[in-house]
């Protein structure tokens, strides 16, 4: 009878067990599931707001000249908008650690949405300029890098970061030609509108959908709120081994070819002798190619390769498109430049937020983004001048011989230094 007994007991365990595992395997897909719904709508946010952006960069020129600015005074313009983003990507990093990605999304839609209705009443040159102040915490993408990182693991960071460029791809594309389109048909400032409204719906958006943390609990670093502005606190990232030599690598090895892209708008009538429509299509077509690289090529390549190959790679592939650029001659010559160019740029971007990502504590991650957001505004921002002066001075072929020698010089120094880095490859 005993025995009997304690086969049912042993039976009864059994079950029990085997209905706690399946409970708690139940509970981790659900856990998978809605992690994977906070990234999409992550990714959403951040491609409305990148096409958003995009609709009112081909509405602002002729804004502004309606408005009486000239080409001098639309070049400040562009220059202070860069400025604030550049100031801002560390300061909105800074905040999304010590206040969490809700708030963060909800301060950047909401700026957004500043932005927009400053400029819907800009009624004189001074207003014009005082919409761009918002800029400054305009940040979606590093917001939606940040939680793509508190939700994937190491070892899927940079492909999870290299599918998020789809979301530039596909701003460049739609903002674009919607941009155009709506100013054309209903005048110019329906696109200024519809991006306002679109800014509210996103920070609702974000309210609902974003949670206060991306990152699990049991990842949580207890983290002292100090000041957001606090200069010494970015500066201190800088420090963390090998964070400087990567940055560094960042920034200069596609500054060339940023000053290039910088003038491409003069580039194209001058050099190329394009008209405005055309132009539109080929940058239609550097966005299709990116989306393809970013989609379908990089996570193949993090699969397989390690990020200080693929770091050098990109700066080898980088030093051959400044070969081609200086080589150039038609616009058939830079559709093929372009391939290389969309390839380096990608590889650049996804590899060097992977490496100093993880470089330094998780509880720094979003200020590491925000540095890195920063990359890019600092090309807008000093672009304009030096891209000026290089093409009215020594033409078309002075960016391309720059990046090879940029690129060069990068080559090596990669293969001679020793960087630490926390390397993982996907099983």
């Amino acid at each position: 009878m005993s025995a009997t007994n304690a086969k049912a007991s042993s039976r009864g365990e059994e079950e029990a067990l085997g209905m706690r595992s399946k409970a708690l395997g139940e509970r981790g897909r659900l856990g998978d599931v809605r992690r994977g719904q906070v990234i999409l709508v992550a990714c959403l946010i951040a491609t409305l707001e990148l096409t958003f952006l995009f609709m009112q960069m081909g509405v602002v020129p002729y804004f502004a000249k309606s408005l009486g600015l000239d080409s001098m005074g639309f070049g400040y313009l562009q220059t202070t908008f860069g400025v604030l983003q550049l100031v801002g990507g560390p300061f909105f990093g800074r905040f999304v650690d010590q206040f969490g990605t809700r708030a963060a999304f909800i301060l950047s839609c909401a700026s957004g949405s500043a932005f927009f209705l400053l400029m819907s009443i800009s009624t004189s040159i001074p207003l014009l300029f005082l919409s761009r102040l918002p800029a400054v915490f305009m940040h979606g993408l590093p917001g939606a890098q940040k939680v793509i990182i508190d939700l994937t693991t190491p070892s899927e960071r940079a492909d999870a970061l290299g599918k998020l460029g789809l979301c530039f791809g596909i701003g460049i594309i739609i903002g674009s030609a919607l941009g155009g389109v709506l100013s054309t048909k209903f005048g110019i400032f329906v696109p200024i509108y519809v991006a306002l409204v679109g800014n509210l719906i996103n920070t609702m958006i974000a309210m609902v959908w974003i949670p206060l943390q991306a990152k699990p609990k049991s990842d949580h670093c207890v983290m002292e709120h100090s000041n957001v502005f606090s200069i010494r606190e970015i500066l201190r990232l800088m420090k963390f081994p090998g964070v400087m030599e990567v940055f560094i690598v960042k920034v200069f090895a596609g500054l060339p070819i940023g000053f290039f892209l910088i003038m491409f708008s003069i580039i194209s009538m001058d050099f190329f002798g394009l008209e405005a429509v055309e132009s539109g299509y080929l940058m239609s077509y550097f966005g299709v190619l990116q989306m393809v690289v970013q989609c379908l090529v990089i996570g193949k390549l993090t699969n397989h390769c390690m990020e200080m190959t693929l770091l050098r790679l990109s700066v080898f592939v980088f030093a051959g498109v400044g070969l081609g650029v200086a080589l150039m001659r038609t616009v058939w010559h830079y559709c093929i430049v372009a391939v290389p160019m969309v390839f380096a740029f990608s590889i650049l971007g996804t590899i060097t937020d992977s490496i100093l990502t993880k470089a330094v504590p998780s509880s720094d991650t979003g200020t590491m983004l925000g540095i890195c957001a920063s990359v890019q505004p600092l090309t807008r921002t000093v672009g304009p001048t030096i891209g000026g002066i290089l093409y009215k001075q020594f033409g078309v072929s002075s960016f391309g011989y720059l990046q090879l020698i940029v690129n060069i010089g990068l080559f090596v120094y990669l293969l001679k230094s020793k960087i630490p880095l926390r390397e993982t490859k996907r099983q």
